[in-house]
């Protein structure tokens, strides 16, 4: 079994990596494999619903988009980590995922879902909802922990002194490898995923 954990922030190692790492650690603990994404420092274009990746399956900007895209098929678990920025999650994040979702589209029913967020001291609980929302309308169970999953701090030593925040990262990690390997039982016991209805879109105009 193997999580993807997306690191949203443009510092490789700061605060939001510092509580990846937490849940990170705690699922190879638990028998789960791991792998860190860093979105890095390089822009990244927003979806321009041109629809290109309907028809094949790849976002037609090339950059890390298509390379979580590619790792989607082999994950059973994602954990998005974000700062937050003005009460909401960074930006550069939020348009990778934007264009992941919408390219990936069906390829994550059934995976479970978790966000992470740091601040320095509030906004924390917005960003925290703004990111979940990713995860509920595409069919994937989000996985909750003791408290909601932020950490607080200004740098990587400030966040490791919120102990509540700590464990609240490695609640969120146990919390994660329990479901992954419940649905493994259930899968190998003849319990499939929930039958898909085809989908239904409603316009009100006409």
């Amino acid at each position: 079994m193997k999580v993807l954990l997306i690191n949203g922030s443009p510092h490789e190692e700061g605060c939001t990596y510092t509580a990846l790492k937490e849940v990170a650690d705690t699922l190879n603990r638990n028998g789960i494999e791991t792998v860190i994404l860093h979105l890095g420092i390089k822009p990244v274009a927003g979806c321009i619903a041109c629809g290109v990746c309907r028809r094949t399956g790849r976002c037609f900007i090339e950059d890390k988009v298509n390379d979580a895209a590619a790792l989607l098929p082999e994950i059973d678990g994602i954990v998005v980590g974000s700062p937050v920025y003005y009460g909401s999650a960074d930006g550069q994040l939020t348009s990778f995922l934007d264009r992941l979702f919408f390219a990936g589209s069906g390829k994550f029913d059934g995976k479970l879902g978790a966000s992470v967020v740091s601040c320095r001291r509030g906004g924390a609980t917005a960003a925290f909802d703004q990111l979940n929302k990713y995860f509920t309308m595409n069919n994937m169970p989000v996985v909750s922990s003791q408290y909601w999953n932020q950490v607080h701090g200004s740098s990587p030593e400030e966040v490791r002194k919120d102990l509540e925040g700590l464990q609240t990262m490695r609640t969120l990690g146990n919390n994660m490898a329990w479901l992954l390997k419940c649905i493994d039982a259930g899968r190998q016991a003849g319990v499939p995923l929930p039958e898909r209805e085809p989908k239904v879109m409603t316009n009100f105009i006409r």
